[in-house]
């Protein structure tokens, strides 16, 4: 039998590495291709920063919860069986989900709606916004030379917003199970001894 205390420490051991790199990535948005834009230069989806704030701010809260609920309960691990730890990482990774959704709808609509870009037109704009569907820019890469400036925009945004889509789902998939485990954790206790290695954040 898998131990709660011990999932919710690997829960939020991965959960603190991905809401820094959600945190790097959505910083790298506004840098494309390494170059400073002006701030009407850059997409919308990129200021809606939901990677900074949804798959990073945001998650925080629950990994650090996480990671001290996989610790010594505030009675060890016999009375309370780190009970008050568990239940405070449930309402944590509640609101965790929260951040997360927020992180995978931006960085989806990131990615449907496409880069804003300097095109033949000399206007910046987004050229992959209004195409019919069966012609979507993802898998038409001919399309990304609608793109003229900066150079490499369409694979920088393709690239940073899919990680922030993949970090997202995988957010959203541990939050949810440390919601279940944790309210195992609160009402059944942990199965672990009190010789085990106990020691949390």
């Amino acid at each position: 039998m898998c131990c709660t205390g011990k999932c919710a420490r690997l829960v939020g051991l991965t959960l603190l590495p991905s809401a820094f790199v959600c945190m790097i990535a959505n910083l790298l948005l506004f840098f494309p291709n390494g170059e400073s834009l002006d701030n009407s230069n850059i997409s919308l989806q990129v200021w809606l920063m939901g990677g900074l704030i949804g798959g990073g701010l945001f998650m925080l809260c629950p990994s650090c919860s996480a990671i001290r609920a996989g610790g010594k309960g505030c009675c060890g691990a016999g009375c309370c069986g780190n009970r008050c730890r568990m239940l405070n990482s449930v309402f944590s990774s509640a609101f965790g989900l929260i951040g997360a959704t927020y992180c995978t709808s931006v960085a989806s609509a990131g990615l449907a709606i496409g880069p804003k870009c300097l095109t033949a037109s000399g206007e910046w704009e987004y050229p992959f916004e209004n195409l019919p569907s069966d012609q979507g820019y993802l898998s038409n890469s001919t399309l990304w030379e609608l793109c003229l400036k900066p150079d490499n925009m369409v694979t920088w945004h393709v690239v940073l917003f899919a990680m922030l889509l993949c970090l997202g789902l995988l957010q959203t998939v541990l939050c949810g199970i440390q919601v279940v485990n944790g309210c195992i954790g609160c009402f059944c206790g942990d199965c672990r001894s009190k010789d085990d290695d106990d020691g949390g954040l």
